[in-house]
């Protein structure tokens, strides 16, 4: 359904740009773009993927939570521990307690922090 209204609104605004009908062509579409937005049936669709993201944001912001710490991991040299560790950034705490030096594993967790937050 959003790929269609996507199409229909781009299909629109590249009538409007692209010709030199006038103001009263500009009208009528824009007349009929509003029909189209006000319809009954077009809102319901509109109410049900808005309940709908509301629903799933939160699972979709942990998944690519996760995947990015997963991602950062694996390009420090990192192995993943799964999801032992608390929420608030158990990667860089959990990696540290599989190393072998103290040194190497402070370090390490001082460069994976350096490096996310630079490339943010």
């Amino acid at each position: 359904m959003k790929g269609k209204i996507l199409f229909l609104t781009g299909l629109g605004l590249g009538y409007v740009l692209g010709t030199k009908a006038g103001r009263e062509k500009y009208e009528e579409l824009k007349n009929q773009a509003t029909k189209l937005w006000n319809d009954p049936r077009v809102q319901k669709q509109v109410d049900a993927v808005e309940g709908f993201v509301k629903e799933k944001a939160p699972e979709v912001a942990d998944f690519v939570s996760d995947n990015a710490k997963k991602v950062v991991d694996q390009v420090s040299g990192k192995k993943p521990t799964g999801r032992s560790g608390g929420s608030n950034g158990g990667s860089a705490t959990s990696g540290g307690t599989g190393s072998t030096g103290s040194t190497g594993s402070s370090s390490g967790a001082a460069r994976t922090g350096s490096n996310s937050t630079s490339t943010s």
